[in-house]
């Protein structure tokens, strides 16, 4: 099964979207937008960039976990990854979203 896109809205009324893989597990998060409009520009970001490996920025946080970041060309950050256990974990998280990244499936929780 595909991947999918889900967009919500969090309790300040702003929206966000998280990609899912086939398995429902998120493996992508955006920012928080304050338009609806603006979150299907962002998933359309994704859309284009996700297949493209120069996107990807691998990073560790704090705590010495892996995760990454998806920017786009002008650099903004698309979305951010889950933390990872370990590099390799990371790595397959960046393959599920190029494999999915390209989905047009979208979901909308909103009530």
């Amino acid at each position: 099964m595909a991947g999918w896109y889900e967009i919500s809205q969090v309790d300040d009324g702003q929206y966000r979207f998280v990609l899912k893989a086939g398995n429902g597990e998120v493996i992508l998060t955006s920012e928080l937008y304050k338009a609806k409009a603006s979150v299907h520009i962002g998933i359309e970001s994704v859309q284009r960039n996700s297949v493209d490996e120069s996107r990807y920025e691998r990073l560790e946080a704090k705590n010495g976990k892996p995760y990454f970041k998806l920017k786009a060309v002008n650099h903004q950050v698309i979305g951010i990854s889950q933390l990872y256990s370990s590099d390799q974990s990371r790595d397959k998280g960046i393959e599920s979203v190029k494999n999915n990244g390209s989905t047009t499936r979208i979901k909308e929780l909103i009530v």
